[in-house]
């Protein structure tokens, strides 16, 4: 019988509306509590629907107002290796839905090159890891997350680490490139397992029935290589925030009903 991962929470929301909403609550009051301890905060941010929905729904909440985001650094766990202004890019979606409201400064937003800046995709995973060398803390090439935001594929992929690919394994480098992604569009750049977890907190935020089986999987301490969410571990606290419809297969002792 597989070993479920009991230090992982589950904290359910009847809907994907309520989902959104509840997250977003709860990251505006953890940047809160980073920056009034005298601190910057460092976030990377995801794609998807579910992951620009909370960026929305970031964006709309008026306590947004009350955070001072000249303290706050925007990171990206992967990238679509696409034109800069193409919809498909992550960086897209989230200054349409959150950046483009709040008053954070461009410094503070560390993107990741796209197929039109004149690199190479290789370079563009190099250049992006000496921008986080820039903000390296303690004994890695890279700041370690406040918040890592990640989704989970109905494949179980996070970032762009794809099950049973070659990009999980790597450990000797913060970027890599991913040609030939089984899901389009097939060139990205993403973070490494290290960076990922060497975050501080990773909230994965997952809605959909299509999401159950492979949460599910990530519960049960599958393999990383072939579920890439279930290795996904911050160093602090690992919390899934899923709907109803996500949670069909989560065991009910998992669901943390007071987070």
């Amino acid at each position: 019988m597989a070993e479920f991962w009991t230090e992982k929470r589950v904290v359910v929301s009847p809907d994907a509306d309520t989902l959104t909403a509840s997250v977003a609550r709860r990251f505006l009051e953890r940047v809160t509590s980073r920056l009034s301890e005298g601190k910057k905060a460092h976030i990377a941010l995801t794609g998807g629907v579910i992951g620009t929905e909370v960026l929305r729904a970031i964006g709309a909440d008026p306590a947004r107002e009350g955070v001072d985001w000249s303290r706050v650094h925007f990171w990206w766990g992967d990238e679509r290796f696409v034109p800069r202004e193409s919809d498909e890019r992550n960086e897209r979606g989230a200054r349409e839905a959150l950046l483009s409201r709040i008053a954070v400064p461009e410094a503070n937003i560390h993107t990741i090159a796209s197929s039109d800046d004149g690199l190479t995709m290789e370079e563009a995973a190099e250049a992006y890891a000496a921008e986080l060398a820039r903000f390296a803390k303690g004994d890695t090439a890279w700041p370690s997350f406040d918040v890592c935001f990640l989704g989970v594929g109905p494949d179980a992929h996070i970032a762009s680490l794809f099950p049973d690919r070659p990009e999980i394994q790597v450990r000797d480098r913060a970027v890599v490139p991913v040609r030939n992604s089984p899901k389009p569009p097939s060139e990205r750049i993403t973070l490494t397992r290290p960076v990922l977890n060497s975050s501080k907190r990773v909230w994965m935020v997952v809605s959909g029935v299509d999401k159950a089986g492979a949460l599910g999987l990530a519960l049960a301490g599958a393999s990383y290589d072939s579920v890439p969410a279930a290795g996904a571990k911050g160093r602090k606290r690992t919390i899934l925030f899923v709907d109803q419809d996500a949670a069909a297969k989560v065991p009910e002792e998992l669901i943390d009903q007071e987070y």
